[in-house]
C-alpha cells in the first residue's frame, strides 16, 4: 500500500513539473513507458507492438 502512495506522489509531482515548466512533451513519453512497462511486467507479447514502432 505504501508503494502506491509513493507512485501516486511521483506522478502528481511529475504533472506539476510539466505544468509549471510547460514541458508537456514529458506526459506522453511517460504514459508510453508505463504502457510498455506494464505489458512487459504482465508477460504479454510485446513484440508486435515494438515492431510497429520501428
Amino acid at each position: 500500500m505504501h508503494r502506491l502512495l509513493y507512485i501516486g506522489k511521483f506522478f502528481k509531482e511529475l504533472f506539476a513539473f510539466a505544468k509549471q515548466n510547460k514541458a508537456w512533451w514529458i506526459v506522453p513519453m511517460v504514459l508510453i513507458l508505463l504502457v510498455l512497462g506494464s505489458l512487459i511486467f504482465t508477460g504479454q507479447a510485446v513484440a508486435p507492438f515494438i515492431y510497429t514502432l520501428f
